[in-house]
């Protein structure tokens, strides 16, 4: 197990610094290919490498948070840097921003050779630059020394990716940056705060996020440049005046191969640990359809059965309400469907390029056959219900983002109900090198980094559904048990998807409980002060909670083509 929060203290500022993360082991060499894990990709007209190493400009401590900027160094000749990092300062040091070259023949930096149009090159400098903000307006003496921010201003028909910072008043050289042309360009977002000074310490108040494209998922093609955006006067829903690069080249030669695929599966692939008291255990889908799972029509009063591959499913369109899936009326089959069955297990992957192909998603599904009832916590009472939550078939799901520059697991999405978190590989817990621990969450299957008792609701008031996560014997190890469902980029013929992923229906039954009387027993029974606390936050729990809907499999979530919800 390895999780890891380190920090320096840097003597010539006074300042605690993060240090650098690294895996707990090795990377391995990966098998050949084309531009898998090569160190740099070609976005069309230019290439780009990322730089993982920095050196600190400005570090600021801001009531416990604080955060230190980096530009890129040791850059390689003919590159130039896009803009600078930053992050938290309780993190260990651990990011990348993009540096780029233009792959065409040198050019004019504008205009006509021998009275014909030429091309604008793809980059080019800064006209100028313009100041931000900077430590002078800042009243309160928590930084180190002077830290200066500066907005490149681009050429016509180009755009700024990122910000410079200094630590001297001085405009920043024109030759330390370079902007890109408008066409190679898409926008981006806003994705996080990093910093955040206000107004009553400081004359302008200053704010920094992460960024992120606007367009994600598998055909989004904006690409992170791994820049920060900040400003004392933007507001939410702004358009941001840095933008992100585009990846123009459709052949997709960094993504890796099917060889590739199976040794970072092998490699990466997380161990799921279920609760120990987890009753509602997963099964491979054949054992599900061969054990007496049966396909109903609509109109239809007997139920049939499914072979183990699922050929007989309704396959293609959309979920229109007229098929689902049941469990047999025999009790005994019933009970034992529900139970799953753990050694059946294996976990289904689905692999599709990130950030415009500059990582791979490699998302891991889980199914168990039914889903458990949920448990409600209001302060130290818990309270099992006996329906609200449980359903048959529930698909869930973790994902592992890698870098495509070198092969490294960089995050792991985990799924929570109707939403989830991404967690950075420095806060996972590992196991056997480099292999990330997933905790499945008793009954209802929700995906947590570590283990614990997780609220769904109020953490603050201690009112919500328990979400208990715990390692025990009970596991299925990704890295063994594993069958590739899905690799749309490689192209036809080299993952055969399975009959059953085609089925865009129901994985269960539409059951619609008296949604509301199991809880407003229970808030009938509190305390009157504490009566509408509690119904505002019941009343927030996803509908999925009520049974109000049969779930339906992977294909047909959002985060198949797009990004995970976050």
């Amino acid at each position: 197990m390895f999780g890891c929060k380190c920090f320096y203290w840097n003597r010539a500022t006074d300042f605690l610094e993060p240090e650098p993360f690294s895996l707990p082991s090795p990377i391995p060499k990966w098998p050949q290919g084309k531009g898998f894990a090569t160190g740099s990709l070609h976005l069309g007209e230019i290439e780009v490498l990322s730089v993982t190493n920095f050196e600190s400009i400005w570090s600021c401590n801001n009531k416990k948070e604080g955060a230190t900027f980096y530009k890129p160094a040791e850059i390689p000749d003919g590159f130039f840097s896009l803009g600078h990092y930053c992050q938290p300062n309780d993190q260990p040091l651990r990011g990348f921003v993009l540096v780029a070259r233009d792959m065409a023949a040198p050019l004019p930096e504008a205009g006509y050779v021998c009275d014909k149009v030429i091309d604008l090159p793809a980059l080019r400098k800064p006209l100028n630059y313009t100041l931000v903000w900077s430590t002078d307006d800042w009243d309160e003496d928590n930084h180190d020394g002077c830290g200066y921010f500066w907005l490149p201003q681009p050429p016509e028909g180009y755009e700024a990716m990122g910000y410079v910072v200094t630590n001297k008043p001085n405009k920043p050289a024109l030759e330390e940056l370079r902007c890109v042309r408008a066409d190679l360009t898409e926008t981006c977002e806003t994705s996080g705060l990093i910093l955040k000074v206000d107004a009553n310490s400081s004359k302008l108040p200053f704010r920094v996020w992460n960024t992120r494209p606007c367009h994600r998922g598998m055909l989004g093609k904006g690409v992170s440049v791994g820049t920060f955006f900040c400003s004392s006067y933007w507001s939410s829903g702004e358009e941001l005046n840095i933008v992100c690069l585009k990846n123009l080249d459709a052949s997709l030669h960094s993504m890796p191969n099917l060889d590739q695929i199976n040794a970072l599966i092998k490699h990466y692939g997380p161990t799921v640990f279920f609760h120990p008291d987890e009753t509602y255990l997963p099964s491979s889908v054949p054992w599900f359809f061969k054990n007496g799972a049966l396909l109903y029509r609509k109109g239809e009063l007997a139920g049939e059965a499914i072979d183990a591959r699922g050929s007989n499913l309704p396959s293609g369109e959309t979920n229109d309400g007229e098929y689902w899936i049941e469990l047999p009326d025999d009790d005994d089959q019933n009970n034992n469907i529900k139970h799953g069955n753990i050694d059946s297990a294996e976990l289904y992957v689905h692999v599709k390029p990130a950030l415009g192909g500059t990582f791979t998603d490699i998302v891991i599904w889980v199914f168990c056959p039914f889903n458990g009832p949920a448990t409600v916590k209001i302060g130290i009472v818990n309270i099992a219900l006996s329906k609200i939550g449980q359903h048959v078939g529930d698909w869930e799901h973790f994902t592992l983002r890698l870098s495509n520059f070198t092969g490294e697991l960089w995050s792991v999405y985990f799924s929570q109900h109707s939403g989830g978190e991404w967690v950075d590989a420095f806060n996972l817990e590992f196991i056997d090198g480099n292999k990330p621990i997933v905790y499945s969450s008793k009954c209802g299957h929700a995906s947590f980094p570590h283990p614990g008792n997780y609220i769904q609701g109020s953490s603050k008031l201690g009112i919500g559904l328990r979400n208990d996560a715990a390692r025990s014997n009970l596991l299925v190890d990704s890295s063994i048990k594993y069958q590739i469902i899905a690799a749309e980029y490689l192209g036809d013929g080299i993952v055969t998807e399975p009959c059953w992923l085609q089925y865009m229906r129901e994985w269960g039954p539409t059951i619609v409980y008296d949604s509301r009387s199991e809880l407003d027993k229970i808030i009938s029974h509190l305390p009157v002060l504490i009566r509408f606390s509690v119904e505002n936050i019941f009343d927030k729990f996803p509908v999925e909670m009520y049974g109000e809907e049969g779930p339906t499999g992977p294909k047909e979530k959002n985060n198949w083509v797009g990004d995970e919800r976050c």
